[in-house]
């Protein structure tokens, strides 16, 4: 029987290279005068957590200080002194869960159109699956999947692992499943998982997906969870998507 404790990592060490932001964090772009990192976290509390653990990075006292006027003890930031992947990320939290043995909510700070019903959604899918999940990845769809990784099936329509867009053959980029980003992941698989990664890819990077490949390996269950909520996952990279998101938000708000 799983530990339905809850605790959150939000991956927040990006740069704004793209968007032309070179004085702050991507996740310090804003959505109606509030940083996309602060929708996120809006989102997650929530879902009652233990413990809310931003991972930063670039610019991280400009992170840090807007972190300190929530003024709540279970949301504290750990810096990626050097961004070498979202797996070496979630990996720099590790001495934080030794005796933790519920699962981890883990998802991108750029993600300001989350919600907090989808998130649920998706934690109460885990926990009833037929079988017991070691992992599970948040899935959707889209005709325009440039950018994401995908999600591969087996023939039998089995979930087999994650291709980042940059390492996936002709193919594969074809795929329209994508992978939100969002994953949920028993505590002591993860970094069991995360110390066996390797970053032997077009990135040169420690992907956090490549987890779902190594649990396989080792005979565990995991699971690709679909979503058809596929505006919500949107992650922000440009100037045009901040925009994009800052119209998408202003319709949700009605």
């Amino acid at each position: 029987m799983q530990d339905i404790s809850l605790a959150i990592i939000i991956l927040a060490a990006g740069k704004g290279k793209r968007m032309g932001m070179v004085d702050k964090p991507k996740v310090m772009a804003e959505i109606s005068g509030i940083p996309l990192i602060g929708h996120v976290i809006k989102a997650v509390l929530p879902l009652s957590p233990i413990s809310i653990i931003p991972i930063i990075g670039f610019q991280k006292e400009i992170v840090s200080s807007f972190i300190e006027h929530y003024h709540n003890p279970i949301i504290s930031c750990i810096v990626q002194e050097e961004q070498l992947g979202t797996g070496h990320a979630v990996n720099q939290a590790a001495h934080i869960f030794n005796d933790f043995s519920g699962c981890i909510l883990i998802l991108t700070g750029d993600t300001p159109l989350i919600k907090t019903s989808t998130l649920q959604s998706f934690i109460d899918s885990f926990h009833s699956f037929p079988v017991d999940l070691a992992a599970a990845t948040l899935s959707s769809f889209t005709s325009n999947p440039f950018g994401y990784g995908r999600i591969i099936r087996s023939e039998q329509g089995d979930f087999i692992g994650i291709v980042e867009q940059k390492d996936a053959t002709d193919g594969q980029k074809l795929i329209e499943e994508i992978n939100t980003g969002i994953f949920l992941v028993q505590s002591g698989k993860l970094f069991k998982a995360l110390n066996n990664i390797s970053n032997t890819n077009a990135q040169n990077e420690y992907y956090l997906t490549d987890i779902i490949k190594i649990l396989i390996d080792q005979g565990e269950n995991v699971a690709a969870i679909s979503s058809n909520s596929f505006a919500e996952f949107q992650g922000i990279n440009t100037l045009e998507e901040l925009q994009l998101a800052q119209t998408t938000y202003n319709e949700l708000q009605g």
